[in-house]
Protein backbone atom coordinates (compact mmCIF):
# COMPACT_ATOMS: atom_id res chain seq x y z
CA UNK A 1 0.00 0.00 0.00
CA UNK A 2 0.91 3.32 -0.86
CA UNK A 3 2.08 5.84 1.74
CA UNK A 4 1.66 9.96 1.57
CA UNK A 5 4.21 11.73 3.75
CA UNK A 6 3.86 15.40 4.72
CA UNK A 7 5.47 17.67 7.06
CA UNK A 8 5.11 20.51 9.08
CA UNK A 9 7.11 23.40 9.49
CA UNK A 10 7.10 24.82 12.87
CA UNK A 11 10.05 27.40 13.18
CA UNK A 12 7.10 30.36 13.41
CA UNK A 13 5.57 28.87 16.53
CA UNK A 14 9.12 28.01 18.06
CA UNK A 15 10.23 31.96 17.76
CA UNK A 16 6.93 33.18 19.03
CA UNK A 17 7.35 31.02 21.94
CA UNK A 18 10.79 32.59 22.65
CA UNK A 19 9.23 36.02 21.97
CA UNK A 20 10.97 36.60 18.53
CA UNK A 21 8.33 38.38 17.10
CA UNK A 22 10.16 39.80 13.94
CA UNK A 23 12.30 37.25 11.27
CA UNK A 24 15.44 39.75 11.48
CA UNK A 25 16.12 38.66 15.35
CA UNK A 26 17.30 35.46 14.10
CA UNK A 27 19.38 36.63 12.00
CA UNK A 28 22.29 37.61 14.45
CA UNK A 29 21.69 34.00 16.19
CA UNK A 30 22.51 32.41 12.70
CA UNK A 31 25.39 34.67 12.26
CA UNK A 32 26.82 33.28 15.72
CA UNK A 33 26.75 29.57 14.31
CA UNK A 34 28.16 30.55 10.91
CA UNK A 35 25.49 30.67 9.03
CA UNK A 36 24.83 33.97 7.11
CA UNK A 37 21.31 33.98 5.08
CA UNK A 38 19.62 37.44 4.04
CA UNK A 39 16.32 39.23 4.92
CA UNK A 40 14.74 38.00 2.47
CA UNK A 41 16.28 34.15 3.10
CA UNK A 42 15.89 34.31 6.67
CA UNK A 43 11.51 35.75 6.31
CA UNK A 44 10.83 32.63 3.41
CA UNK A 45 12.60 30.46 6.23
CA UNK A 46 10.46 31.42 8.59
CA UNK A 47 7.21 31.68 7.36
CA UNK A 48 7.35 29.23 4.15
CA UNK A 49 7.76 25.54 4.18
CA UNK A 50 11.69 24.72 3.20
CA UNK A 51 11.27 21.80 1.03
CA UNK A 52 15.67 21.91 0.98
CA UNK A 53 17.16 22.63 4.24
CA UNK A 54 21.20 22.01 4.58
CA UNK A 55 21.79 19.96 8.01
CA UNK A 56 23.91 22.88 8.55
CA UNK A 57 20.90 24.97 9.29
CA UNK A 58 19.16 22.80 10.91
CA UNK A 59 21.28 21.71 13.65
CA UNK A 60 21.86 25.45 13.83
CA UNK A 61 18.45 26.03 14.19
CA UNK A 62 18.16 23.48 17.10
CA UNK A 63 20.78 24.75 18.85
CA UNK A 64 19.01 28.79 18.87
CA UNK A 65 16.30 27.16 20.46
CA UNK A 66 17.34 24.26 22.40
CA UNK A 67 15.55 21.70 20.77
CA UNK A 68 15.84 18.29 18.42
CA UNK A 69 14.37 18.13 14.88
CA UNK A 70 11.19 16.74 16.02
CA UNK A 71 10.11 19.91 17.86
CA UNK A 72 11.21 21.89 14.33
CA UNK A 73 9.20 19.83 12.07
CA UNK A 74 5.48 17.52 12.36
CA UNK A 75 6.09 14.51 10.21
CA UNK A 76 2.56 13.05 9.18
CA UNK A 77 1.97 9.82 7.06
CA UNK A 78 -1.04 7.93 6.20
CA UNK A 79 -2.47 5.43 3.72
CA UNK A 80 -2.90 6.94 0.09
CA UNK A 81 -6.30 6.34 -0.74
CA UNK A 82 -6.52 3.96 -3.73
CA UNK A 83 -8.58 5.11 -6.87
CA UNK A 84 -11.58 2.94 -7.36
CA UNK A 85 -12.01 1.70 -10.80
CA UNK A 86 -15.28 1.91 -12.39
CA UNK A 87 -17.34 -0.96 -13.58
CA UNK A 88 -18.48 -1.84 -16.99
CA UNK A 89 -22.01 -2.88 -15.52
CA UNK A 90 -23.13 0.40 -13.80
CA UNK A 91 -26.57 2.25 -13.60
CA UNK A 92 -24.44 5.56 -14.38
CA UNK A 93 -22.33 4.47 -17.22
CA UNK A 94 -23.75 5.95 -20.38
CA UNK A 95 -22.91 3.97 -23.86
CA UNK A 96 -20.88 5.03 -26.40
CA UNK A 97 -22.71 3.42 -29.58
CA UNK A 98 -21.29 4.24 -33.14
CA UNK A 99 -25.10 4.75 -34.22
CA UNK A 100 -25.70 7.43 -31.84
CA UNK A 101 -22.88 9.40 -32.71
CA UNK A 102 -23.57 12.12 -35.83
CA UNK A 103 -21.65 11.58 -39.01
CA UNK A 104 -18.66 13.21 -40.15
CA UNK A 105 -19.99 16.29 -42.93
CA UNK A 106 -18.29 16.11 -46.18
CA UNK A 107 -17.72 19.39 -47.74
CA UNK A 108 -17.74 19.80 -51.70
CA UNK A 109 -16.36 22.13 -53.57
CA UNK A 110 -18.64 24.12 -56.21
Amino acid sequence: MKRRVDYTWRLAELMAARGMNNTTDLIPLLAERDISLSRPQVYRLVNQRPERVSLQLLSALCDVFSCGPDDLLTVTAVNAREHKKASNAGPNVVSLDRTARPRRANILDE
